[in-house]
């Protein structure tokens, strides 16, 4: 029946009127599929009002003039090279018509009744509107568009056609049942599935709001619906629970010497109970900066051994994979490994050993991890680390090594609400909101360029006084494009000051080089280390507590909030020093100010998205990061958590779908293409 009824919206483009094989494909591109719903989802971005009919004496130049005119004279170009003229006038005066092209002479017969609407310009001291967007006899003004939608539109595809097409797949929209509770409708004003696009799509008045938002809402409660459906599957997923003695958790915290924040616990107790459950684990763990997750996911891993499973971290570079083995080694009291690309062929085959006949119960690795060959006994918990820097596929790879594995995925850039829930909705949430006691605040502050040389003074000072500085810049090499001091420039400048002191590192060195310029950096043979973002991640030196960051404004907040969670880890105070450029917008200098307020990283996080939206918020493009058709994560973030609730409350009623509401529903979760939900249900 689903199919049935939702067939006209899953035919082919080329069913609709006016659209050959050429244009088809053109349309085809520019909505992103084949479908009348792709046509009917590609929605207007503004709307163009002809309501108001005007005289030719009122029409304003510079703005949309719609008159009733009578065709008065036609005139030919005395050259080639010029327009013909078409004159026309109504009972205040007369106004011309400038056409470049001869063929739409046919549109303008003398003593015709037109409506007219197009751009009006003043041309000696007369109304000129130069080739009008629309020309129509007076007696056919049922046709005319007296609201013109504005879609985006591409090479080849006119509004002409795009009208044309949407016309069409209007003609052909199905009447679809109600899936959203009627008191939703009612709170909300909003109209019903078809009449919300026919509103937006071809318009008698410009739209009102509720309009978009209820498709929004569809598409995202039909989204929502999918991440709990996902999420009920996992949970009957055979897995293994995993009890535990604590008897390697205690020896591990013996050696770290603290007990784990109240924050720390939280969010250990809620990955415990994952792990004692019969169902896989799929677990996101959130900490802000230096809040202390590695000690969580190491606690969990030693669970996982002393269940008697295996355990791996993995993480998205070498150098963030060897520090988290230099953590393990000191902390836990069995076997652990390293495993990237650059282990020599011995010491491979031993580690490829032991994972498989399991007497080596936890490896940390990068990618490596990934290859056919490395084969596990039992692998029982995998811990992914900056988890956005990996995709959807790779994070399943790792997880099919072992039988029924559980998954524990982090990530130190905090995540707003809204795509917590539009991107990562499938998995269940743990936060680490606090930081470990005796953790300093980094004083921030603002400097312009201009001020470098006192910025100077005051490295060397620091410097003096025994401490180590980070200097940032965004770019490695000279850009003609871009007016920013390269780092490997900076890094010249700074040795003929401070000499041997400087150690440069970025990611276009030879990684043995760079691993040396960071190994100095960290024993104190270099005081300052000029590098570019490769020290976002992965980098622990408590002695540094000094970071600067040049040109600022060109980071995003979440990334400068990173970068600064670099220094604060040691005793000694510390300073995060953002050097911008000397004429600062006030968007930019709102944006630094907020750093400079706070180091709560999960309201940096919010003013970011805020501010830069969704696409480029990681600063990496990922594989399997959804993107929406007819919602906006930002534009209408306050219904995403209406729709989450909805989702959740609708399965707890009704788990099957089965109900009035549960079959409509259905044909929601069909027509937005959620196959494995849909593919879910129908396993029962």
């Amino acid at each position: 029946m689903v199919q049935e009824i939702l067939a006209p919206l899953r035919a082919p483009i080329t069913t609709l009127p006016g659209l050959g094989p050429r244009l088809s494909g053109l349309l085809a591109k520019l909505v992103g599929g084949d479908t009348v719903r792709d046509v009917l989802f590609h929605l207007p971005v503004d709307y163009v009002d002809r309501q108001q009919v005007v005289k030719i004496r009122n029409a304003k130049p510079g703005g949309i003039a719609t008159m009733r005119v009578e065709v008065i004279l036609r005139e030919a170009p005395a050259k080639k090279t010029q327009p013909h003229r078409v004159v026309i006038g109504d009972d205040t005066g007369f106004a011309e018509i400038v056409l470049f092209h001869a063929a739409r002479l046919t549109q303008f017969p003398i003593g015709a009744r037109l409506l007219i609407s197009g751009k009006a310009e003043m041309f000696s001291d007369r109304i000129v509107l130069a080739h009008p967007d629309f020309v129509l006899p007076v007696a056919q003004e049922d046709g005319f568009p007296w609201i013109e939608p504005v879609w985006p539109l591409s090479a080849g595809v006119v509004p002409r056609i795009m009208r044309r097409a949407v016309l069409g797949a209007l003609e052909v929209l199905p009447e679809l049942p109600e899936w959203h509770d009627a008191s939703i409708l009612r709170r909300r004003i909003w109209p019903g599935f078809g009449e919300a696009l026919r509103m937006l799509q071809a318009p008698e008045c410009v739209p009102e709001p509720g309009a978009a938002a209820r498709l929004a809402y569809d598409e995202l409660l039909a989204r929502q619906l999918a991440f709990a459906i996902g999420r009920g599957r996992r949970r009957r997923l055979a897995g293994r629970a995993m009890a535990g003695t604590g008897l390697l958790r205690a020896q591990a915290l013996l050696r770290f010497g603290f007990a784990p924040t109240p924050a720390q616990a939280k969010t250990l107790a809620e990955i415990d109970a994952d792990l004692a459950a019969p169902h896989r684990m799929l677990r996101l763990l959130q900490g802000d900066v230096g809040s202390g997750k590695t000690l969580v996911a190491v606690l969990a891993m030693l669970r996982a051994v002393e269940s008697g499973g295996q355990a791996a971290l993995l993480a998205p570079t070498e150098m963030l994979a060897k520090q988290h083995y230099a953590t393990l080694q000191r902390l836990v009291p069995v076997p652990v490994a390293l495993l990237t690309g650059g282990i020599r062929a011995n010491a491979r085959r031993q580690i490829l050993g032991g994972l498989a006949d399991g007497s080596l119960p936890l490896v940390v690795g990068t990618h490596a991890l990934f290859q056919k060959h490395v084969a596990f006994q039992n692998l029982a918990l995998a811990v992914i680390d900056e988890q956005h820097r990996f995709g959807v596929d790779q994070r399943l790879q790792l997880g099919a090594k072992g039988d029924a594995t559980d998954l524990l995925v982090m990530t130190a850039t905090p995540i707003p609400r809204t795509l917590l829930l539009t991107h990562w909705g499938e998995m269940d949430i743990s936060r680490i909101t606090e930081k470990p006691a005796g953790r300093k605040p980094i004083t921030t502050t603002m400097h312009r360029l201009s001020e470098l040389p006192k910025v100077l003074d005051a490295i060397a000072r620091a410097i003096g006084a025994g401490g180590r500085v980070y200097w940032v810049c965004p770019l490695v090499q000279e850009s003609e494009l871009v007016d920013i001091t390269a780092t490997e420039i900076r890094f010249a400048e700074l040795q003929k000051r401070f000499g041997s002191d400087v150690a440069l590192a970025h990611g276009r060195q030879d990684a043995a080089m760079r691993d040396a310029a960071l190994a100095a950096f960290a024993s104190g043979g270099a005081r300052i280390l000029v590098a570019t973002t490769v020290i976002e991640v992965g980098v622990d030196v408590p002695e540094a507590n000094v970071i600067v960051i040049e040109h600022a404004e060109r980071f995003g907040l979440a990334q400068l909030h990173q970068l600064r969670g670099r220094v604060g880890r040691g005793a000694a105070q510390s300073y995060c020093l953002l050097l911008h450029a000397d004429k600062l917008g006030e968007t930019a200098r709102k944006r630094l100010a907020l750093l400079r307020e706070t180091e709560d990283g999960f309201v940096i996080a919010d003013e970011d998205f805020r501010l830069r939206g969704s696409g480029d918020f990681l600063g990496t493009k990922q594989s399997g990061l959804p993107g929406y058709l007819l919602a906006d994560p930002e534009g209408h973030g306050e219904l995403l958590p209406m729709a989450n609730q909805d989702a959740t409350l609708l399965l707890q009623r009704d788990p099957r779908l089965e109900s009035p509401r549960g079959q409509a529903v259905r044909i929601l979760l069909n027509l937005f293409d959620q196959r494995e939900a849909i593919q879910t249900l129908r396993a029962g």
